[in-house]
């Protein structure tokens, strides 16, 4: 490291240069301080995240299966069944046969595991309104249960 003490004329001209050697030492300082700092600020909200298990669906007569997906138009394809159907169409079947079912049952069955579920089968390019969409029609209609049918890899399924 050099340093001047003058200029060679002799004259007292300021210098214009400027030591960064204590900027880099104070800036190195504040780097090693936020790296210190940084984890402990972070806080985290202690989850515990499902753990992904497939499980053989049961199918029951009573159940609905719908199939959703994204028609090349941009419209929302529903079937139920083989039937494609559109929104009051839907909620119409839907509430249909909620209301069947739930006087098949009797008045004093209070238990959702008794009543009807919906299976939803949706394509993986299907957008998220025509999934949402369907849900609330049926949750609308009076149904309580409403899971989504996928196809496990070969091999993860439990017993």
């Amino acid at each position: 490291m050099a340093m001047s003490v003058g200029s060679e004329g002799g004259e007292d001209a300021p210098m214009s240069d400027i030591n960064t050697t204590p900027l880099v030492d104070v800036m190195l300082v504040l780097l090693i301080i936020f790296l210190i700092t940084i984890p402990v600020v972070v806080k985290k909200v202690p989850l515990k995240v499902p753990t992904l298990a497939y499980q053989p669906t049961i199918t029951k007569a009573e159940n609905v299966i719908l199939s959703v997906r994204g028609e090349s138009d941009g419209s929302c394809g529903v079937y139920w069944g083989q039937a494609r159907v559109n929104a009051s169409q839907l909620l119409s079947k839907a509430a249909a046969k909620f209301k069947n079912e739930a006087d098949r049952l009797g008045p004093n069955v209070t238990d959702p595991n008794l009543f009807p579920e919906v299976h939803i089968r949706g394509d993986q390019n299907t957008p998220y309104r025509c999934i949402g969409g369907t849900i609330s029609i049926m949750q609308s209609a009076g149904f309580i249960r409403v899971g989504f049918i996928s196809e496990p890899k070969g091999g993860t399924a439990t017993r």
